[in-house]
């Protein structure tokens, strides 16, 4: 059993939890995830890991009250367990492969959209540890909606926006993007996280701006082994499922419509038998891609 030792709410319908799970937090790194099952006959739930303790055995997971599970996880407390709690899975952030020395000739931005900024924070908390500045948009459709700003204060640079402009920078964050550019900001990497949609446009604006850009892909995973095929995806003229050959693409060779199209079918009994007749062996990733 993996203990919850700490609950807060973020946001609204924004929840942080920080477990007791001392074999994940001592593999965690930036970009993975974890599969939680709140009891035996539970839905998996797959949960980008936001923060990790490796000296006090902890993972910190946020999550968005959107369906039955998280609502039910919602209602969890202080004390209360998960019955499964499994990870790291999923590969780490590819930047982790590199030397701080290699890192230093790059310059990082980051985008967080809405709950994305819980995956984005430990990637940024990673380059601060390894002595590498980077600067970091957070974005969100009001006020209310913004969470992890001090945090990430404390290992960034950031920038803050809302659609509404009730916070910060007025505009989403292609606008904020765009006003970064205008002040003479300049990057050598882009990694973008959030929302679907809002990661879609982001790689349109940096495909203009000739800015190669990383997204996580962890949106679209259902059941986090690949078996189910929710995360089925084209990148380029290759078929990758985000639970196990990701989460992270490179998001100029994501097709995004593709992705948001298959998440709408999924959701129904009759969607999930279309797209298996359409897609065949090739429907799912877990085993391989077995026939």
């Amino acid at each position: 059993m993996y203990q919850i030792i700490e609950k807060r709410l973020l946001a609204d319908k924004i929840f942080l939890m920080k477990v007791y799970a001392p074999r994940v937090s001592a593999n965690a790194l930036p970009g993975q995830f974890i599969i939680a099952k709140l009891h035996e006959e539970g839905e998996r739930i797959p949960l980008t890991i936001c923060d990790y303790d490796r000296e006090n055995g902890t993972i910190d997971i946020v999550y968005q009250t959107v369906g039955a599970s998280t609502y039910k996880m919602a209602e969890l407390n202080v004390g209360d367990s998960f019955t499964d709690f499994v990870g790291p899975l999923g590969n780490p952030s590819e930047f982790v492969k590199k030397t701080p020395e290699e890192l230093k000739n790059i310059r990082f931005l980051f985008v967080a959209g809405g709950v994305g900024t819980a995956p984005v924070y430990p990637q940024a908390k990673w380059m601060k540890e390894h002595g590498i500045s980077v600067d970091v948009i957070i974005g969100a459709r009001n006020k209310d909606l913004i969470f992890y700003e001090d945090e990430m204060k404390k290992v960034a640079n950031v920038y803050v926006c809302t659609d509404d402009g009730s916070y910060g920078f007025h505009g989403n964050t292609c606008d904020m993007i765009n006003e970064l550019y205008a002040r003479g900001n300049h990057y050598d990497h882009c990694v973008a996280i959030g929302p679907c949609i809002m990661m879609k446009f982001v790689c349109l604006l940096t495909k203009k701006l000739e800015l190669p850009t990383t997204v996580s892909m962890n949106p679209i995973m259902v059941d986090g082994t690949g078996m189910c095929g929710a995360c089925r995806l084209h990148v380029g003229d290759s078929i990758k499922f985000a639970c196990v050959d990701g989460p992270e693409f490179d998001g100029h060779l994501v097709d995004f419509d593709e992705s948001m199209k298959r998440q709408r079918i999924y959701k129904t009994e009759e969607g999930r038998a279309l797209l298996a007749l359409q897609e065949g062996a090739t429907h799912h990733g877990g085993c391989g891609q077995c026939s």
